[in-house]
């Protein structure tokens, strides 16, 4: 008998209805509130869907509640470093923009990147990045700014932009050894670090070929914008900020604690805290601007409580800069930690809703009714990548989906002969780079909150993260290098 299950667990078909009531819930939370929903209401289906669980597996099948409130907290548990890490990054999007890094950033880049290539380079710049940083929400956290910045100067829309960035940001924190998502795949199913990076490059490099190839295409087919308006957006930025090279110190500290592996934890904190010092010195109006929002004064110099309300003010809360221009006003204004607190609220119901499943039995009935009717190796791929999507829809978390689908599929990949890397490798391409694209997951509603963009707008041109999933599905299909254990390699693989 299986924890969280009685003598007779709930068969699939009960297990299946907190999935649809979740599924219906959120239909209604989105109707109703639209942009709002994810604001708290897609929140509270997620509850509404936990309470849903829990009360069929105490009542009808008479789970104590001790085991959801065991596995309720040892998910939260698990998305501790996550939410730290969240809101670091909310410090570091208030900090660099108010210290004029991201505005020289989009100066800079305005000057070298043409838009001929705008969408490539995007991409392969976040890939570099991000294979270095082995974070895709630290590279979309600052360069990604900064690019949609440059896109928005450039005249393409903010969802090809987004897709570029997020296509070479996944693609960069799927293969980096440096990878919390890529660690945590290959570990669950058992599969040394580098043979699970390099197993994963044969469905990887065809899937950002093509999003590069697409991406190069849109860029040379894209119509440049009037000189003069890029030159009035890099003008706007310069008269509101002080633009200096010295201010790349901030993003080479960055990498220089990246490059000496440094946990991301220490190196967010660092990046901000040092941004933060470079607003004082290089941004003192700003600083001090923003310290006094709302208030009717003139500034006459900037003291140490105006430099430390105004910095602790673009850490914590929602800041604005006023440039003379409606649209770039948008692009500079930031919402600090206080701007993740609902992606916060959401992992932390995340948690509950996949607690409750897996204490209460259901998960493991729906997947062994999966797995009793996988028959060829095709199947049993694509059986996990559907259910690495589904996980990220329903739990809203991709390390709670890794998790989850790893465990569910082990013992099957195991039982019929194949290398935990071909399991290892399905779980990343299905549920790693998809988690972006869901607007309720934690990655989603992340990103989306970062470069201001809905993520149903940039879903259509994440190309790498919407092939990933087919990608792998198709070289199963064809059998192309299927690693087989050791002592079944000399079997045919089905």
């Amino acid at each position: 008998m299986k924890a969280g299950q009685s003598s007779s667990g709930p068969s699939w078909w009960v297990s299946l209805m907190p999935f649809v009531i979740l599924i219906v819930t959120l239909a209604t939370v989105i109707r109703a509130f639209e942009g709002d929903a994810l604001g708290g209401p897609g929140q509270v289906a997620l509850l509404f869907a936990s309470g849903i669980a829990v009360a069929i597996s105490m009542f009808f099948y008479k789970t104590p509640w001790s085991l959801f409130e065991e596995a309720i907290c040892e998910n939260v548990k698990t998305a501790g470093q996550a939410i730290l890490i969240l809101i670091l990054i909310g410090a570091i999007s208030g900090s660099w923009m108010v210290s004029g890094v991201v505005p020289m950033l989009i100066c800079y880049g305005l000057k070298v990147i043409t838009p001929g290539i705008f969408l490539l380079a995007a991409c392969i710049i976040c890939a570099l990045v991000s294979v270095m940083t082995g974070s895709s929400w630290t590279t979309i956290a600052t360069l990604g700014v900064a690019l949609v910045g440059i896109g928005t100067a450039l005249g393409y829309s903010p969802g090809w932009t987004a897709g570029a960035i997020i296509s070479g940001a996944y693609f960069g924190d799927k293969i980096s050894p440096l990878s919390d998502t890529t660690v945590l795949a290959s570990s669950m199913a058992g599969t040394p670090l580098f043979r699970h990076i390099r197993y994963m490059l044969i469905t990887t490099v065809p899937s950002i070929l093509i999003a590069c190839t697409v991406f190069l295409i849109v860029s040379l087919c894209h119509k440049s914008p009037d000189a003069a308006k890029t030159t009035q957006f890099a003008q706007a930025l310069r008269e509101t900020f002080h633009i200096s090279p010295w201010l790349l110190i901030v993003p080479l500290i960055t990498g220089v604690l990246v490059a000496r592996k440094v946990p991301a934890i220490i190196t967010l904190f660092v990046s901000a805290m040092t941004a933060g010092i470079c607003a004082i010195i290089a941004q003192p109006e700003i600083v001090w601007g923003v310290a006094h929002a709302g208030e009717d004064c003139t500034y006459q110099g900037l003291g140490f409580m105006d430099g430390f309300k105004g910095i602790f003010t673009a850490f914590s809360t929602s800041t604005s800069v006023d440039t003379g221009d409606a649209s770039l006003n948008e692009l500079v204004a930031t919402r600090g930690m206080k701007g993740m607190l609902d992606t916060v609220f959401l992992i932390l119901c995340a948690g509950t809703f996949g607690g409750t499943l897996k204490a209460s039995g259901m998960i493991q009935s729906l997947t062994d009714a999966i797995t009793s009717r996988i028959r060829s190796r095709t199947a049993m791929v694509s059986a996990t990548s559907v259910t690495g999507i589904c996980s990220n829809m329903m739990t809203g978390d991709q390390f709670l989906s890794i998790i989850l689908t790893s465990s569910l599929y082990k013992k099957l990949y195991d039982d019929r002969g194949f290398d935990s890397s071909l399991l290892s490798r399905t779980v990343e391409d299905s549920t790693t780079v998809t988690s972006v694209l869901i607007p309720w997951n934690s990655c989603g509603m992340t990103q989306s909150t970062v470069l201001k963009v809905p993520t149903i707008d940039y879903l259509p041109y994440c190309i790498f993260n919407l092939l990933s999933p087919l990608m792998t599905i198709f070289i199963a299909a064809v059998g192309y290098k299927i690693a087989l254990r050791e002592q079944d390699s000399a079997k045919p693989s089905i």
